[in-house]
């Protein structure tokens, strides 16, 4: 059967499935191809949806150990591992149904597939339920994501090596693991098994943990972790790993050279990155360029090398589930005949451990390599009100300003809620506003946002909590 589509979308993501909302929001004919049964992709099957029910999960954990300091003891909790696993996927099935019911509402035909390119404006489909579907295009939108990197020295064939995804499906409680790579989603998934009873370490081959982060938010973080965590191993490489009954035996090696380490886990977490979902799309059979890394190249619209076809999201780097949906949003807007690019100056990273840490716009370490010229304002959360309801004085919300034109130019914060609050920052950033616009916009009392308020009020040294010196 051959068919004719405006447009297809191959990938269901967060990129995925808004291009091919939006699109056929503004009048198009939509077809959107996907292995899964309904959209959603990486992000909400198998990352970001059902690693915040976990950490959800792990941040009540927690604070019932916590509780004990302010009078109140819950006593040892009890885990029922299969109910624990049933939330998480309810909330990856209401997620995912609920796209599956929109797509249908936007008259989007839903294909579950493998889709691969067989010219410029024409893709083969192979169909989950068998068979194969041609589909002729006026354009295409691949948004095909990533997927995690695994390493040959860990491809043993164990089942006690995972990765991200392996992780998420919660097998078991294992008593001792390893994560390799003090990346975001490593710390994440180990602050969830250390909530859950197991002892985490982390292997990290830099210097420190997430290497994009300024260091002193990260350093607020570590320090928490280094509470919960058996063992935190910065500049260590991970040379052997090797079963050994039921358990893993690691070898390691500081990167300055000495003494190996080997230790045994029950479970390894190998979380050192993710590599493009690039390889068998028929892209041979089109212009689309792809880079020695395998990433697609793409302009501000998002369009390739080939008129017809856009790529976004992980496929092209852009490694964010928010930024894979403004691109998708760009490159329909432009398959429409409006015009729109690409071009944000406050794209939100977020750390969703405990505590949080969130950025944006210029980071102080960026300003460095840069050669730009900047200062920093900071509001210690110990000065805060509603931090110290919270018991938990031990964020900052720090300001990256021009000291020319007083524009803000980049936001961090590191505390609960940090993924919350940076939104605000993004504003100002995308606006950009200066350090006297947020400092006379009133918030409310007493509220972790207000440490955005006085974070510009301290730029002046005008903050009433804190002693902040004046500027001329």
């Amino acid at each position: 059967m051959v068919d004719k589509t405006q447009l297809v979308v191959i990938g269901g993501g967060p990129g995925g499935y808004v291009a091919a909302f939006r699109a056929a929001d503004l009048g198009l004919d939509v077809t959107l191809v996907d292995l899964d049964e309904n959209p959603g992709g990486v992000c909400l099957y198998r990352g970001c949806i059902p690693s915040k029910a976990l950490l959800h999960v792990a941040k009540l954990l927690n604070e019932t150990k916590e509780a004990a300091a302010w009078g109140v003891d819950f006593g040892e909790p009890e885990i029922d591992l299969d109910k624990l696993r049933a939330f998480k996927n309810s909330v990856v099935a209401k997620m995912t149904g609920g796209l599956g019911q929109l797509s249908k509402a936007r008259k989007v035909t839903y294909i579950r597939g493998r889709a691969r390119f067989t010219g410029p404006a024409a893709v083969s489909i192979e169909l989950h339920e068998g068979g194969t579907q041609e589909l002729a295009f006026d354009h295409a939108i691949v948004a095909t994501g990533s997927r995690p990197i695994m390493l040959p020295a860990f491809d043993i064939g164990s089942d006690r090596i995972m990765d991200s995804t392996g992780a998420l499906e919660l097998a078991d409680i294992p008593q001792r693991m390893l994560v390799v790579g003090g990346g975001i989603i490593g710390l994440e998934l180990g602050q969830v098994y250390a909530a859950l009873g197991t002892q985490v370490s982390v292997v990290e081959m830099t210097d420190g943990l997430i290497p994009p982060g300024d260091r002193d938010l990260v350093r607020i973080l570590q320090k928490r972790l280094q509470s919960q965590f058996e063992q935190i191993r910065l500049e260590t490489k991970v040379v052997g790993v090797a079963e050994e009954g039921d358990r893993l035996k690691v070898t390691m090696v500081p990167a300055s050279g000495g003494d190996e380490i080997v230790e045994h886990y029950d479970r390894v977490l190998l979380s050192i990155g993710r590599r493009p979902n690039s390889e068998d799309l028929g892209l041979e059979n089109t212009k689309v360029q792809i880079d020695e890394r395998g990433f697609l190249q793409a302009d501000v619209q998002r369009r390739t090398a080939e008129p017809t076809i856009f790529a976004i999201g992980d496929v092209i780097g852009s490694a964010l589930a928010h930024t894979a949906s403004h691109e998708g949003i760009v490159a329909s807007e432009v398959i429409s005949g409006k015009r729109a690019a690409f071009e944000p100056n406050a794209i939100p990273s977020v750390v969703y451990t405990d505590p949080e840490l969130a950025w944006c716009g210029l980071t102080e370490a960026e300003a460095k390599e840069q050669g730009l010229k900047v200062q920093i304002a900071k509001f210690p959360w110990g000065a805060s009100g509603r931090a110290t309801t919270l018991d938990r004085n031990d964020g900052v919300t720090k300001l990256v300003v021009d000291p020319e034109t007083e524009r803000i130019l980049g936001v961090g914060i590191a505390g609960p809620g940090a993924g919350e609050l940076i939104a605000e920052g993004v504003l100002a950033v995308e606006m950009a506003a200066l350090v006297s616009d947020v400092a006379m916009s009133i918030h409310p009392h007493p509220t972790l946002s207000e440490t955005v308020m006085e974070a510009a009020e301290a730029y002046h040294g005008l903050s009433p909590h804190i002693n902040a010196p004046k500027r001329k």
